[in-house]
């Protein structure tokens, strides 16, 4: 299957945490970084996750924010260290690749967001997603 959706990590569960209705599963990316996926415990099963189970983490790049520093008192668990290695200003919005170990993670932010922040190609960020924007697939 093809997807329009840019940002497809490769991991492996880690572990899985039920809840009433939703589970939270950590995964280890292929370069070393955790991800956290919060996803219905109907899909759990039907993908039949556990640890050890290889995965795919699939985040729409404009689910995707960045830091250009430490970030404290902020709920999204997810924060993956990177470099900017691609970066293009259009009109409104701008579109930047992050390199981490192990993958890489496109990011559509506004122009204005890019120009504050001070990016540039080789800019260190911090990659900013929340857990339930995070979808995972099986083989």
């Amino acid at each position: 299957m093809t997807l329009s959706i840019r940002n497809q990590l490769p991991g492996t569960v880690t572990e899985v945490r039920r809840g009433e209705v939703m589970a939270t599963v950590d995964i280890r990316l292929t370069g070393g970084q955790n991800l956290t996926a919060a996803i219905t415990l109907e899909a759990v099963e039907q993908l039949g996750l556990a640890p050890d189970t290889p995965v795919h983490a699939l985040v729409k790049s404009t689910e995707v924010s960045v830091a250009t520093g430490p970030v404290e008192g902020l709920s999204i668990r997810n924060r993956l260290r990177g470099t900017v290695t691609h970066l293009v200003l259009g009109a409104v919005m701008a579109v930047l690749k992050v390199s981490m170990e192990g993958g890489e993670l496109t990011a559509v932010i506004t122009k204005d967001a890019a120009a504050d922040l001070g990016l540039f190609v080789g800019s260190e960020v911090v990659a900013l997603v929340k857990s339930t924007e995070v979808a995972l697939s099986t083989a």
